[in-house]
């Protein structure tokens, strides 16, 4: 629970520090993301050579912002247990076969290898936008696009306070282990117990914390404080991306350029 706690506070201390893309601003980087995510699900289930240049975006703003490798991919690695599961089944339904390099491989695999790709790229995406802005200004973008105040504030009221929750079950884990010393896990017959003493103990610190906002003014908007314009740079920033996804979306380069290398056309 503690390493929990840590690793959601890492995210906050990346998008503070202050590099060429964290100084960007965040509606820029929100409407590129969008349009990133478009572009790569609107790719054909057998569409695969075609994706491989939007790798590119991810690996650009990852250097950029000089974020961890390790705690990237581990975030990555997260997702890829639900995206196996589902298109593990493909081959066993997509019977039909194409040469490929010279190998004759089931469509199903070919689909397989496009959902892979297609969930990599748009949870770094998504991962790169959170490390590099943070979700307060991202809740304030969200804003700035007309997202409904409610959702925007669930969002950000959930991300800020999800750490009161996990302190909360970290003590009573840590109540429970002082109580049953040697003992490995926790019984089963004491799981209720325990999650009807973190729901009513939650009830009662969203109580106070919902009464200490109403003191300090808290009128159902959640202020992120003054946001400065869009420059130049920022607009840059994205018609540049922008037009790269379209070149990618329209012409497949890697096969123009093996075509090239090869004098196949």
């Amino acid at each position: 629970m503690n390493d929990a706690l840590h690793n959601i506070r890492i995210w906050d201390d990346l998008a503070r520090r202050q590099n060429a893309v964290n100084n960007l601003h965040p509606l820029v980087k929100l409407l590129t993301t969008i349009f990133y995510l478009i572009v790569v699900v609107s790719f054909g289930r057998y569409e695969i050579s075609s994706l491989l240049p939007l790798i590119f975006y991810p690996v650009v703003i990852f250097s950029l912002a000089e974020l961890p490798l390790g705690e990237v991919l581990k975030r990555i690695a997260w997702a890829m247990p639900f995206v196996i599961g589902i298109g593990i089944f493909n081959p066993v339904f997509d019977h039909q076969t194409v040469e490929l390099l010279g190998f004759t491989i089931s469509r199903g695999w070919l689909t397989f290898i496009s959902i892979l790709i297609k969930c990599v790229l748009t949870v770094a995406a998504g991962i790169l936008l959170v490390a590099t802005t943070g979700m307060e200004r991202l809740g304030a973008a969200l804003r700035m696009i007309r997202v409904p105040r409610v959702f925007v504030l669930q969002l950000l009221l959930t991300y800020r306070y999800i750490s009161v929750l996990g302190n909360e079950l970290a003590r009573m884990l840590r109540a429970y282990s002082l109580r049953a010393p040697g003992q490995k896990g926790i019984k089963r017959e004491a799981w209720g117990s325990l999650t009807g003493s973190l729901l009513l103990r939650s009830f009662d610190r969203a109580q106070r914390v919902y009464a200490a906002m109403c003191l300090r003014g808290f009128a159902g908007e959640y202020n992120s404080g003054a946001m400065a314009k869009i420059g130049a740079g920022d607009l840059g920033f994205l018609a540049g991306w922008s037009t790269f996804f379209i070149m990618a979306r329209l012409y497949d380069w890697p096969l123009w350029l093996g075509s090239l290398l090869t004098g196949v056309f």
